[in-house]
Order: structure tokens, then C-alpha cells, then sequence
């Protein structure tokens, strides 16, 4: 009866925040990373009492965005993947430690958006969750146009300051920032909505200004992207806090919270930013969610 309920509610939604009809949204498989469990997992690794040196566990993850063909905002990308060419935009130690182990001419992010069959000289918007690097790489693409760039304010000065200053210089770039030649465009609210059955919700914590979209659309049912507020499925699912890439721990627990109401009410699709089975299960099932 619960679940009825639920199903119901997230059915009975204000016409006005549900996506109209037509809407789709393709997952864009950007290519391969793999990395050491103790970025993404708090613990993982970590050596005990009973075992001294225990297994070294890396995992592949994915980079992923999402493309929506609105029929009234028009074609928007939410965020952008890692830039093409990253032994010359990362460099090392970076491609050491987060090596792109699958990178071929359908990830690059022109080629993506053309399979899903668009072009992404199409593209009307960009609107990100936050800014890292293996999420805003991709912003190569738009510089010198004026394509909207959606981000959360926080995020914004975050981002700059970091970069600027070097104090979190190795999860944010200074090429992508640019400020002349990106067309920024910026909020502060805790819930915008930024275009029919389209809302950000800021989920600080990962980072400042981090925000998850919730999808609502016509058919198949609410999705949320939480970009890195859970990297990988145990981060949700399991509750397993963030490894070494957490900021503020006590911001991303209070973030989780509202994140696990919104799935609840909505009975909502989770995916996650960088968990490879849950986006290629995803990927696979359908070749786009309407």
C-alpha cells in the first residue's frame, strides 16, 4: 500500500513541474577512470590490527553526462565529462592517480551528443552540478560562445578561489574557468527551477556549491543525477561516507537526508555520478528515458 501511495503522489505532481510532453534524456557514456576505493569510500584500504597490508582495491568508474531534449528550453547538457586531451589539460601526477583507462572516438563528447543524434552546436545550455575537473573538462567545447553555463554561486566562487589560490588546485582548473569567454550564468537559491520539471537542489557538502537535478518526466518518472554527492551506489545505498575527496562531512550527511526525501516522495531513479554498472544498466535498457 505504501509504495501505491508513493507511486500515486509522484504521479499527482503539479502539471507545471512535470517536463512536457516530449521531453527525452540520453546518458552520455564519456569514457573510463579507475582509481584507488580510498577516494570515493571512506576506509577503504585502510590497514588493521588483524591486516597490515591489505588488498590495494581500485575501481572503474565512469564519466557520464546527461543530454535532455527540452521542447521548450531546447537541447541542454548537464554536465560535461573531462576534457579530451588529458595529458596535456591534467597532466601528472593526476593521470597517475586517475588514469582513463576507456577513452575512445564514441566517448569524446561532439561524438556522443551526434549517436544520441543531435550536434552539439545545438546545444542551449550547460548546467552542472559542480566543477571539478571530470565534470566541467567538457567546457573546452563552449568557450569563445554564448551558451549559457548554469552553476550554483557557491560553486562559482568556490571554484575560482580554489584555482586561483591553489588551495584545492587539483580538482579544479583554471583553463575551464575562464571568465571572459564563457557565458556564466549563476544562483543562490537552496531550489531553483530552471526550466519546466527541471529543478536544482543545492547539496552542499562534496563541494560548496554541488546541486542534484531532479527530472520529473512524462513517462518514465522522476530521475535525480547527483553528479558526486554520491560517486558510487555504497555512498547512497549503504550510507558509506566519502573518502579522501569529502570537504565537509556533516554538510554531506544533512545533503543525503534531503536527497533520500526527494527519492522517497517521488519515487525516484538515483543516478549516481560516477557508478559504471548503474549507468551502463541504465544506458542499456533504453536509448532514451521520455
Amino acid at each position: 500500500m505504501a509504495d501505491l501511495q508513493t507511486s500515486l503522489l509522484a504521479r499527482a505532481s503539479v502539471p507545471a513541474f512535470r517536463c512536457p510532453p516530449g521531453t527525452k534524456v540520453h546518458l552520455l557514456h564519456l569514457g573510463v577512470l579507475r582509481c584507488d576505493e580510498g577516494w570515493f569510500l571512506q576506509g577503504s584500504n585502510a590497514s588493521v590490527g588483524s591486516c597490515a597490508n591489505p588488498e590495494n582495491k581500485s575501481r572503474d568508474l565512469i564519466s557520464l553526462a546527461a543530454l535532455i531534449d527540452h521542447p521548450h528550453a531546447g537541447l541542454l547538457l548537464f554536465e560535461t565529462g573531462c576534457a579530451e586531451d588529458l595529458d596535456v589539460k591534467w597532466g601528472a601526477p593526476l593521470t597517475d592517480v586517475f588514469p582513463r583507462v576507456q577513452y575512445d572516438e564514441e566517448h569524446k563528447l561532439p561524438n556522443a551528443i551526434k549517436a544520441a543524434g543531435y550536434d552539439i552546436k545545438d546545444v542551449k545550455g550547460v548546467v552542472f552540478g559542480h566543477l571539478h575537473l571530470d565534470h566541467a573538462g567538457g567546457l573546452e567545447h563552449f568557450v569563445g560562445t554564448d551558451v549559457p553555463i548554469y552553476v550554483h554561486e557557491e560553486e562559482f566562487k568556490h571554484a575560482c578561489w580554489a584555482a586561483a589560490t591553489g588551495a584545492d588546485a587539483a580538482v579544479y582548473l583554471t583553463d575551464y574557468l575562464t571568465l571572459d569567454k564563457l557565458n556564466w550564468k549563476t544562483f543562490n537559491d537552496k531550489q531553483v527551477d530552471l526550466f519546466q520539471g527541471l529543478t536544482l537542489h543545492h547539496a552542499p557538502g562534496h563541494t560548496p556549491g554541488l546541486c542534484i537535478l531532479q527530472v520529473n518526466l512524462d513517462k518514465d518518472g522522476t530521475f535525480i543525477f547527483t553528479t558526486d554527492q554520491y560517486h558510487v551506489k555504497e555512498n547512497h545505498t549503504l550510507r558509506h561516507p566519502q573518502g579522501w575527496l569529502a570537504r565537509d562531512h556533516t554538510a554531506w550527511i544533512r545533503s543525503s537526508d534531503m536527497v533520500e526525501r526527494l527519492q522517497r516522495l517521488y519515487n525516484a531513479t538515483l543516478v549516481y555520478g560516477h557508478d559504471l554498472e548503474t549507468a551502463e544498466t541504465l544506458i542499456k535498457a533504453k536509448k532514451f528515458y521520455e
